[in-house]
């Protein structure tokens, strides 16, 4: 609290009435001690004369606070020294020609008595509640009246009457003190203007007065009323207290030469502040309702007091009184204060054994930790010890992970602990669902879940030494921890149980990891659920459960099993060689039937299968499947083996075996004839035999005779061979015929040979090469019938680019076997007398050289002129190429430039 002092400007002069303003400052109330009253308005200059309130001495007024505007005061209540009560209403307007008055009425409502007869009316307050209620408060010197009553909604503007004719048929409220100094004051603390006040404090003879104003009370607006009562060191005789200040915590008592201020909490003085002799008797100490500033005036100057901080050891009463929820609500902005609070409130509640409460406030104080916990410990309140680690858990960081770590599974032994407790006690069994129901809300706490996680062994043991089967699985979902959730349902033989935990979090590893020992038991469920979880599962990885319980199971495992291959065969059209060849084994082991079936759709070439051969040629051949022998014999391409177990079982088949080879007509041949052979030899039915004549016409009578005895007469084949021999004459006149064509062609092909000699081309002088467009006739050129003509060497490099390799070499070949001969026959000189003497070998090696030259040079042309380079198919072939060979492009970008 801070003081200003500020001189004052003017003599005060004796004093000679009261002064009355409004909250708001707009209206001033001057009573003077001739019984007269004066009125100021803030907005004039003019002091204008109540002339009703003439005759009265005003002790006090009651501002309207709801309906004064800054012209009108709306109905206001007066009190007089005489005790009454009068309801009046200002107007700071100028009214009529006949009305210049400024108060509009002036009317008595009521009158107060102090032991039977009239006594002054110090002060009176008008304040107005929830739903309309009105409360008028007057004071006496000793009595302190109460008056409460509605008003309906619009009727405001008709004052104050209907409020006081409630309260006259009952006696009056009020309360009286028995000692009287002469006068009282009452003051109210208002937390903003125009609002109810919260507070009041009366100052009277035995004392100050003070309490709450709750508005909600039908009767009586006083509560928590207490007296404080006055120091020794005031004394009625030369220092009575002048007047009294209420704020929010203290009331500051006036005194003729100090002023002190009490705590409303604890009633002690906790400043006084003392006036020399020099500024004169204080008078008189005020609050300004709007800035909350305190004005005390003296006869020679006025003080100004701030009150600053007011509520900063608030928290400290509160505390001491019990009232924690206060206290921290005073010291909310400083953790050390909160801090103490808690703390004081914790042991509070411990020492009237509200454990629970204590345990939550602990667990907020910065207290040791081991001996608040040991102190419920030792009091065996475990419900507080679990209450008091769960807020201390929540109230952790998470890089805290030591106190986590240790907290939790603290909590965790505790919740077992008492788990096992209430499942003994039947009476308790709802306690036990809903404890159980937190525990597990505690075990799935995302906040500390990865704490859980990295000590799921830690948890995982405790639930174990406790016995606490179905929390340990429950736990083990959390963490999702499915092998030993699923371990466990193995375990009591809850194998579906642990089939539905697979298939509902679709796990590949565990379903490889289980599937063996849910196979042996629930075979048809597991099948199904395989089949769901489709290619997901690798086949491959299934098999040895499938083998294992296949090889040693009942009919239905094995039914299963073969269910599941068909549907990785068929509908996941799986291509791993394995399961193939598996299914392959036990269709070859239980369902023979199919295994055929399953061959013939699997593809007649090696290309189209996914099987392996020679596994399955061995598994069928160790059952004794012949037909399916054949069926892979002829996948493999071995005929002769082929048809030499087919025999075994049809002849038909063996015949639809012999046809397969169609290119190669000798094996064709040979597979008919061991086919005959058994039909001759074996089951000796000759007219079979024929029809083995029919059925491939590679096949002749005089192929298969030697099959047959000496003693079969000719008549079982009498027809064919005499269609033998028709065929034979038929061939002789065909051959006949082709003879004859071919003469005659080779007839036409001399003649043609002739004519060709005697052709010829005319060649002009003028005529160019049609490559190189330069004279035809300065170098070896070709004419060719299309009209064409090109140099030797022209041709040479237009013909040379689209040869194909093997031509080209051998073009390559040729020239250096003519240039070879030309250089031979240039170097070669005179004969020497050798020579001579071998004219005749000379001659001869000059005409064979000559020769081969001639030879050579016509198997170039062969190749560069076998046609027209612009007519011929070497232009049609070259139709897709680039003018430009790809790799000259380059180059020949560059000699454009």
């Amino acid at each position: 609290m801070t003081a200003e002092y500020t001189s004052s400007s003017w003599t005060p002069q004796v004093r000679t009435g009261e002064l009355s303003l409004d909250p708001t400052g707009s209206h001033l109330v001057i009573s003077l001690s001739t019984s007269e009253c004066l009125y100021l308005n803030r907005n004039t200059q003019k002091v204008r004369s109540l002339s009703r309130w003439r005759g009265h001495l005003i002790e006090s007024v009651g501002w309207n606070k709801l309906l004064g505007t800054e012209t009108n005061t709306g109905p206001i209540l007066v009190g007089t020294s005489q005790g009454i009560i009068f309801e009046a209403e200002i107007s700071a307007s100028e009214g009529s020609l006949f009305n210049t008055n400024p108060d509009q009425y002036f009317k008595q409502v009521h009158s107060l008595e102090e032991d039977g007869r009239p006594a002054p009316v110090c002060c009176i307050e008008v304040e107005r509640g929830p739903e309309s209620k009105v409360v008028i408060i007057a004071t006496t010197r000793k009595r302190l009246f109460q008056f409460v009553g509605r008003v309906a909604e619009g009727s405001e503007q008709q004052g104050f009457s209907a409020v006081f004719s409630q309260n006259q048929e009952l006696l009056p409220s009020f309360q009286e003190f028995p000692f009287n100094m002469g006068y009282s004051e009452i003051t109210f603390y208002t937390s903003k203007l125009r609002s109810c006040p919260k507070a009041f404090a009366w100052m009277m003879g035995n004392g100050v007065l003070y309490g709450q104003l709750d508005y909600i009370r039908p009767d009586s607006v006083l509560s928590d009323v207490q007296v404080w009562d006055y120091t020794p060191d005031i004394d009625f005789s030369f220092n009575k207290p002048i007047s009294i200040v209420l704020t929010q915590f203290h009331f500051l008592l006036l005194l003729p030469d100090r002023v002190k201020a009490i705590c409303t909490l604890n009633g002690q003085v906790v400043y006084e502040d003392v006036f020399p002799d020099k500024f004169g008797t204080l008078k008189k100490m005020i609050k300004d309702p709007a800035g909350g500033l305190v004005w005390i005036y003296t006869e020679k100057a006025v003080f100004r007091y701030h009150i600053q901080r007011e509520a900063r050891d608030v928290w400290q009463m509160y505390m001491s009184m019990n009232k924690f929820d206060l206290a921290k609500e005073y010291c909310r902005d400083r953790p050390e204060c909160i801090d103490m609070v808690l703390a004081k409130e914790a042991e509070h509640c411990f020492q009237n054994k509200r454990y629970l409460e204590s345990a939550k406030c602990y667990a907020l104080t910065q207290n040791y930790f081991e001996e608040i916990a040991l102190k419920f410990i030792e009091a065996k309140q475990d419900e507080a010890l679990k209450e008091f680690l769960l807020k201390k858990l929540n109230n952790l960081k998470q890089s805290e992970k030591t106190q986590i770590t240790l907290l939790v599974t603290w909590l965790t032994e505790l919740y077992l602990n008492h788990l096992g407790l209430l499942e003994s006690d039947e009476g308790k069994s709802g306690v036990f669902q809903e404890t159980r129901d937190e525990f597990r809300k505690f075990l799935s706490s995302s906040k500390h879940k990865e704490c859980l996680y990295n000590n799921r062994t830690t948890i995982y043991d405790l639930l174990a030494s406790h016995g606490n089967v179905d929390d340990m699985v429950y736990f083990s979902v959390i963490m999702q921890d499915y092998e030993r959730v699923i371990s466990h349902h193995c375990q009591h033989d809850d194998y579906s149980a642990a089939l539905e935990v697979l298939s509902k979090h679709c796990d590949e590893k565990l379903f490889y990891k289980f599937s063996p020992i849910l196979m042996q038991h629930i075979p048809k469920k597991v099948v199904d659920a395989w089949i769901q979880m489709g290619s997901r599962l690798e086949p491959k990885k299934l098999i040895p459960a499938l083998v294992n319980y296949s090889q040693m199971g009942s009919t239905q495992q094995v039914n299963e099993t073969i269910r599941y291959m068909e549907f990785c065969v068929y509908q996941l059209t799986v291509t791993e060689e394995a399961i193939h060849n598996y299914l392959l084994a036990l269709y070859a082991k239980y369902k023979p039937d199919s295994l055929l079936c399953y061959l013939e759709q699997a593809g007649t070439h090696a290309s189209d299968i996914h099987y392996d051969l020679k596994y399955t040629l061995r598994l069928c051949a160790e059952h004794g499947y012949l037909q399916a022998c054949v069926l892979v014999y002829k996948i493999m391409e071995l005929y002769e083996e082929a048809v030499d177990l087919a025999l075994q079982v049809d002849v038909d088949l063996a015949k639809s075996c012999a046809d397969l080879p169609e290119d190669d007509e000798e094996l064709r041949k040979k597979l008919w004839l061991k086919i005959a052979r058994h039909v001759v030899q074996e089951e000796k039915d000759v007219k079979k035999a024929m029809n083995c004549l029919s059925s491939c016409n590679l096949l002749k009578i005089e192929d298969i005779l030697p099959f047959f005895p000496d003693f079969v007469t000719i008549d079982h084949f009498k027809e064919a061979i005499c269609s033998s021999l028709e065929e034979y004459n038929q061939h002789i006149d065909e051959l006949k015929q082709e003879m004859e064509e071919a003469t005659e062609s080779a007839k036409r092909i001399r003649e043609d040979i002739q004519e060709m000699r005697n052709k010829y081309g005319v060649v002009e002088s003028q005529e160019k090469c049609a490559a190189c467009d330069f004279p035809l006739l300065n170098r070896p050129f070709y004419l060719f019938l299309c009209g064409h003509m090109f140099h030797y060497d022209c041709l040479f490099l237009e013909v040379s680019p689209h040869l194909s390799t093997y031509k080209q070499t051998k073009l390559g070949e040729l020239q250096k076997k003519l240039a070879a001969a030309t250089q031979t026959s240039k170097s070669r000189h005179r004969p020497s007398p050798k020579e001579k003497e071998g004219g005749d070998t000379a001659s001869l090696g000059k005409e064979s050289a000559g020769v081969s030259r001639e030879q050579i040079k016509s198997d170039i042309d062969d190749i560069i002129a076998f046609e027209c380079v612009y007519c011929g198919e070497l232009m049609i072939k070259s139709i897709d190429k680039p003018f430009i060979d790809p790799q000259k492009l380059e180059e020949e970008k560059s000699s454009w430039l």
